[in-house]
C-alpha cells in the first residue's frame, strides 16, 4: 500500500507541476502570437487610414465601402500645388480717394497631378488591393468599414472606422486568454474588443494600438 501511495502522490505532484507550468507557459505563447498576429492587422489598418485620408482630401469625405475605396484608389489624383504672395492695386480704393493702395494675397498655381496610387502605394499596388482582407492564416474575412458624419456646431464633420474583432484574430487560441484580451485596458495594449482606426462617434482618425506597433496617429 505504501508503494501505490507513493505512486499515487507522484501522479498528483507531476498533475500539479504540469498545471503550474501551463499557467506560466500559456499566457507567454498566447502574447508572442498576439503581439506577431495585431501587427499584421495593424499594418493593413494603416494603409486603410491613408487611403481614407487620401480620399478625404480629394472627395471632401471618406468612403464607406471597400469597393469605392480601391476604384477611388485606382483612378484618383492628387494635385500638385505651389503657393506664391502677390500684390495687386486696389481699384476701388484709388478712384475712392485718389491713392494707390495695394492689397496682399496668395496665389496657388496647380503644376500638374500625381496619381494617389503611386503617391501612397507606388510600386506596391497589391497592398491597397489586399489591405481590406484579415491579414491571419485561418481567418477568412474583411475588416469592417464604415463612413458618415457627426454634428459638430453646426457642422457635419466627415468620419470613418474600420475595425476587427480581436475574437476573430485570436480564433484558434484559448478562449479564457481571448475573453481576458478583450477587457484590457492598459496605455501599453490594444484596448476593448476591437482593433480599429477612426471612429464613427467622434471626429478621430488615430488606431487604438500603442506606439509599440507603430505610428496611431
Amino acid at each position: 500500500m505504501r508503494f501505490v501511495i507513493q505512486i499515487l502522490l507522484w501522479v498528483v505532484i507531476i498533475f500539479l507541476a504540469y498545471l503550474t507550468f501551463n499557467a506560466v507557459y500559456e499566457p507567454i505563447q498566447f502574447n508572442k502570437i498576439k503581439e506577431k498576429r495585431y501587427a499584421k492587422v495593424i499594418n493593413n489598418l494603416k494603409d486603410v487610414r491613408a487611403a481614407e485620408l487620401a480620399h478625404k482630401e480629394v472627395t471632401g469625405r471618406f468612403a464607406g465601402d471597400w469597393d469605392s475605396l480601391v476604384r477611388f484608389l485606382d483612378t484618383a489624383e492628387f494635385a500638385i500645388t505651389q503657393r506664391r504672395d502677390t500684390t495687386f492695386l486696389d481699384e476701388e480704393y484709388k478712384k475712392t480717394y485718389g491713392v494707390d493702395q495695394y492689397i496682399e494675397s496668395v496665389v496657388i498655381d496647380t503644376l500638374g497631378f500625381v496619381p494617389v496610387k503611386d503617391s501612397l502605394f507606388k510600386g506596391k499596388e497589391e497592398r491597397y488591393r489586399t489591405m481590406m482582407n484579415v491579414p491571419i492564416e485561418g481567418v477568412n474575412t474583411k475588416f469592417d468599414l464604415s463612413a458618415g458624419t457627426v454634428k459638430k456646431g453646426d457642422n457635419s464633420i466627415p468620419v470613418f472606422e474600420s475595425k476587427v474583432a480581436k475574437a476573430k484574430v485570436l480564433y484558434d487560441q484559448d478562449r479564457t486568454l481571448v475573453l481576458q484580451e478583450n477587457e484590457i485596458q492598459s496605455v501599453d495594449d490594444v484596448n476593448g474588443r476591437y482593433i480599429s482606426v477612426g471612429s464613427m462617434s467622434e471626429v478621430n482618425t488615430s488606431g487604438n494600438w500603442p506606439k509599440v506597433y507603430g505610428d496611431n496617429e
